[in-house]
C-alpha cells in the first residue's frame, strides 16, 4: 500500500479537473450519441475522458482502462499488474436529466483488487476517497491547491458518527433498476425488522451512502462494468464495509476476462445479509 499513496494526490487533482470540464458542458446546451451497447454518450463524458488520461498517463506508469477508452483485450491486460480503471462520468443518464447525481470515478487497481479509489461529486463539490489499509473520508467543496497534499485532517472520517437504529433497515435501491429480483431480496432482508427505508440516488454514490453509514445495504442484482464501482468499491472498503457476489458472497474482483460485474451486495461493517440471498 505505501508506495502507492504518492498516486493518491494526482487522482485527487484528475477527477477534480475532470469535474470542473463536466461543469462546464453541464451548463450547456449538449447533444447525446448513442454507444453501439445503446448507453448515452455526451462531449462530457469524452472531455472528462481526456482530462483524466492526460494526467494519469503522463504523470504515472500504469495503463488506464476507461469506459470511454479502447478496451484492451483480456490477453494483454492478464500482464497488468497495477493499472487505473476509470469512469470519467459515471451516471450520464442523471447527467442527461440534470439532477446532479452524476460523479467521477477513479480507481488503483492491484491485481484484481482496488488500491484506492477516488469519488467525486461535480455538482455538490463532494470528494469520497479511501482504500483497504487507507480508511475512507470524505471532503466538501474542497481547494484545488489543497488536493496535492492528499487526505488531510481537513477530511471527514467515514462511516460517519451516528447511532445505527437497531429496528429498521436501510437500503440504498437504484431509481432505475428496481427490478423483481432486487424487491424479493429487500424483503426477505427486511422480514425482521419493523421498518425498511429505501434510499434512492445516481450512480457510485449508492456505494459511497453505505460508505458512509447512512445506508446498511446496496442490493445491485442488475448488470453493471468494472469501471461502474471500483473507485467507490474502494471507499467501501476503507469504511470497513464489502462488496461481494450475491451468488456466493465472495468479493467482487477486476480486471476479469469479461469486463461486466456479477450482482453484487454492499454492505456496512458487520451487517450480515447472506440468509437472505435465497
Amino acid at each position: 500500500m505505501p508506495q502507492f499513496d504518492d498516486y493518491l494526490p494526482l487522482a485527487l487533482l484528475a477527477a477534480y479537473d475532470a469535474g470542473q470540464a463536466i461543469l462546464k458542458i453541464y451548463a450547456e446546451d449538449f447533444t447525446v450519441e448513442q454507444k453501439a451497447d445503446q448507453s448515452p454518450l455526451t462531449k462530457a463524458d469524452l472531455a472528462a475522458h481526456r482530462v483524466i488520461c492526460g494526467v494519469l498517463q503522463a504523470l504515472t506508469p500504469f495503463p488506464v482502462l476507461s469506459e470511454e477508452s479502447r478496451h484492451a483485450p483480456y490477453a494483454e491486460r492478464a500482464d497488468w499488474d497495477v493499472f487505473w480503471l476509470v469512469d470519467p462520468l459515471d451516471g450520464t443518464k442523471e447527467f442527461i436529466k440534470r439532477n446532479g447525481e452524476f460523479t467521477v470515478n477513479i480507481a488503483l487497481i492491484e491485481r484484481d483488487t482496488p488500491v484506492f479509489g477516488v469519488v467525486f461529486t461535480p455538482v455538490t463539490g463532494m470528494l469520497h476517497a479511501g482504500g483497504p489499509g487507507l480508511g475512507a473520508f470524505r471532503w466538501a467543496n474542497p481547494d484545488r491547491d489543497e488536493l496535492v497534499e492528499g487526505i488531510t485532517a481537513d477530511w471527514t472520517r467515514l462511516p460517519l458518527p451516528g447511532e445505527v437504529p437497531a429496528d429498521t433497515l436501510r437500503v440504498v435501491a437504484s431509481r432505475s433498476h428496481l427490478n423483481p429480483e432486487t424487491e424479493a431480496f429487500i424483503a426477505r432482508l427486511g422480514a425482521g425488522y419493523a421498518k425498511v427505508d429505501l434510499v434512492s440516488s445516481g450512480s457510485s454514490l449508492k456505494l459511497c451512502l453505505v460508505a458512509e453509514g447512512a445506508a446498511d445495504v446496496y442490493p445491485r442484482l442488475a448488470p453493471t462494468c468494472e469501471w461502474d464501482t471500483a473507485a467507490a468499491h474502494a471507499v467501501v472498503l476503507g469504511a470497513g464495509g464489502s462488496v461481494c457476489r450475491h451468488a456466493d458472497g465472495r468479493p467482487v474482483v477486476y480486471n476479469k476476462p469479461d469486463l461486466l460485474n456479477p450482482h453484487f451486495v454492499v454492505a456496512r461493517a458487520d451487517f450480515s445479509w447472506q440468509a437472505a440471498r435465497r
